[in-house]
């Protein structure tokens, strides 16, 4: 399977537009924005648990990125509400489940091998990070040579432009905004190739954004099987 899958060309997709695609977890359904391969994938998807659901325990050989959108999230070390941010290295592992149901945002098989963090912030956790011009708050969830990821917060009805020298990721959480014309509301996914900068104005609530910036696919990304 291969969705939005070359890296080369900016992609917009707005997830509310999407279908619900069962896993093969009962309870448990996806929104794929990003995938090369199959239940083994390198993927970049909205995850729905819907209430007393659960995935079986898994490795994760390729890392796994998770930012909790609804809901609370848990595992056998513990629960994480909405705002929760993961980075579960190669070699963790858990058994993921919802009592309450949840949707997350997962990103698969896309780490490198020497990315060896295992982060959690619980929501307001991370550190302040310089603001940008139209911004409200801003927190650093991670940042190390080759990747920097922030949530922020961006002002009502204000322009804000966000350079792109590696590469460009976005997920609007919240708020609403138009970015070239195009109106992006909560869950809508942005993906800029390097030499791309991101400008847009946002509407009178604003806006909060998770935005990573790092190369689309790391030089040293980890091999996936086969």
């Amino acid at each position: 399977m291969r969705i939005n899958d070359d890296l080369d060309r900016p992609v917009t997709v707005h997830s509310a537009e999407l279908d619900w695609i069962a896993s093969p977890a009962a309870g448990v359904e996806r929104k794929m924005l990003y995938r090369v391969g199959g239940e083994i994938a390198r993927a970049t998807s909205l995850v729905r648990y819907a209430p007393g659901s659960a995935f079986p325990a898994h490795t994760h050989d390729g890392g796994e990125e998770i930012l909790v959108l609804e809901g609370t999230f848990q595992d056998e070390h513990g629960d994480y509400p909405a705002g929760t941010y993961f980075r579960n290295p190669p070699g963790t592992a858990h058994s993921p489940a919802s009592a309450e149901g949840c949707v997350i945002f997962v990103r698969l098989w896309q780490f490198r091998g020497s990315d060896t963090a295992q982060i959690v912030h619980r929501p307001g956790e991370g550190d302040p990070a310089p603001l940008r011009k139209g911004a409200a708050a801003a927190r650093l969830l991670f940042a190390d040579a080759a990747e920097r990821v922030a949530i922020e917060g961006w002002l009502g009805d204000t322009a804000v432009a966000v350079e792109n020298p590696q590469g460009l990721e976005i997920l609007v959480i919240s708020g609403n905004l138009q970015a070239d014309g195009e109106p992006l509301f909560a869950g809508s996914w942005c993906r800029l190739p390097a030499g791309i900068d991101f400008a847009a104005t946002t509407g009178p609530d604003g806006a909060c954004l998770w935005l990573k910036h790092a190369p689309l696919q790391h030089p040293d990304v980890l091999a996936m099987p086969g």
